[in-house]
């Protein structure tokens, strides 16, 4: 992310954050569970999972620009809705969706990682995982921009390497791979789409850069539209390229390193190699970038009284505390919990979120000069897609809704608990 001498950020670097944080890990993670559930209609599944983050991304767009705050998605709820229970329960869940999407991207930095040392699973694969967490987490406490200053340059890299992918890999394309008949009933394609939704959830980091950009009224909402445009496309290229060049059941066995093996049949061994240097470099960019922007989600929830006072505080001027408790729960969650539950877990938590920050642009309509129409169709959309993420996942993996409810009740149980320990009023 660069500054030019006005100390701003202009609009590439902020369109570098969105695209960064989407393509972070989420294509590379959750490619596999994709294909497993929408087959030959897997890049209909991803062009429905981004039609919803297309709706939100014009909520977001308005919100940013009429309540300019590296607060994002935080200050968008307090000022539609009040600080209240809900807002404090909807930001804590915001927090815990990104120790999910923290999970998600160390689960990818360590699979792909593995592979270089034949593995794909096991204890070296969980070191992996640590060392993709620690050590971003080491870098934030002493110096974020020694990863910062080389964020646009990794995300030119690995979005060059996708379209390389892409560009050789069309031409060898099995369309049979990809016709109607291959596809999976279309309930399956939505709930593929929506399991896999958080590859989308990195556009929402662009909020938090409104104090630091260049013309913000102009600069956040072509950030916004052109960052999420060219990941829907680019996704979908990804998808049909993966499935019309593997089948289906191979690409299902290689789940955690799904895209890599897509690599083979055109690429070869050297193709795996780029592939999976590619997602290492992704994901750990990504957790680099998404460590930097949760700590100070807790830092700015805790200024709205609406998590424990400790984490406000600040050391080096870095919130620190923060920074150690996001990194000790992704820590845990990374090593125990399996791809599809975390993918769940995030989705359905982005779902929820992004649902409410759509709501929150129709309440402020007037104020944001939005189409409120546009966010009610927003609303809705996130609705239904997160009944048919809550109908495969019950269909499927009932154990894991147990998983989705804990998550929420953690959510809503830290805002209750710390609300009475602070004798906070609490509005229904």
């Amino acid at each position: 992310m660069s500054k030019n001498k006005d100390g701003k950020i202009g609009l590439w670097s902020i369109v570098s954050i969105g695209i960064g944080g989407m393509v972070g890990g989420g294509i590379f993670a959750v490619l596999g569970l994709a294909v497993q559930l929408a087959h030959g209609g897997t890049e209909i599944a991803f062009g429905i999972a981004g039609l919803v983050a297309l709706l939100t991304t014009y909520s977001y767009s308005k919100l940013s620009v009429h309540i300019p705050s590296q607060g994002g998605t935080v200050k968008f709820l307090d000022k539609a809705f009040g600080v209240d229970l809900f807002t404090g329960g909807i930001n804590s869940l915001l927090w815990i969706s990104y120790v999910v999407m923290l999970s998600l991207y160390a689960y990818a930095f360590g699979s792909y990682g593995a592979t270089f040392f034949g593995s794909q699973g096991g204890w070296i694969k969980h070191v992996i995982i640590s060392l993709g967490i620690i050590i971003p987490m080491t870098l934030n406490m002493l110096s974020a921009k020694i990863i910062g200053k080389a964020e646009t340059y990794i995300v030119g890299i690995k979005v060059a390497i996708l379209l390389f992918f892409v560009a050789v890999g069309i031409f060898g394309v099995d369309t049979a791979n990809l016709a109607p008949s291959a596809w999976s009933p279309p309930i399956h394609l939505v709930a593929g789409g929506m399991i896999i939704f958080l590859a989308y959830e990195g556009f929402e980091l662009i909020a938090n850069t409104a104090e630091d950009a260049r013309d913000y009224k102009k600069t956040l909402p072509r950030a916004f539209f052109i960052s999420v445009g060219f990941v829907i496309i680019l996704y979908m290229l990804v998808a049909i390229v993966s499935v019309g060049s593997l089948p289906v059941h191979k690409i299902v066995e290689a789940k955690d390193y799904a895209l890599a093996a897509a690599a083979k049949p055109f690429l070869g061994h050297a193709g795996f190699i780029i592939i999976s240097i590619a997602a290492v470099l992704s994901t750990f960019s990504a957790i680099n970038a998404t460590m930097y922007g949760s700590a100070r989600l807790s830092f700015t929830i805790a200024k709205e009284g609406e998590l424990p006072e400790f984490l406000e505080d600040k050391v080096w001027n870095k919130p620190i505390e923060g920074l150690l408790i996001t990194s000790g729960l992704t820590l845990l969650l990374a090593n125990i919990a399996d791809l599809s539950s975390i993918s769940m877990m995030g989705s359905a938590g982005f779902l929820i979120i992004f649902g409410t920050v759509n709501a929150a642009n129709v309440k402020l309509a007037k104020k944001t000069e939005s189409q409120s129409w546009i966010s009610v169709i927003g609303v809705i959309a996130c609705i239904l897609a997160l009944i048919a993420l809550i109908w495969q996942t019950a269909t499927n993996n009932p154990a894991h809704l147990w998983v989705l409810a804990g998550m929420l009740g953690l959510s809503f149980g830290i805002e209750l608990i710390y609300r009475q320990y602070r004798k906070h009023e609490i509005k229904l």
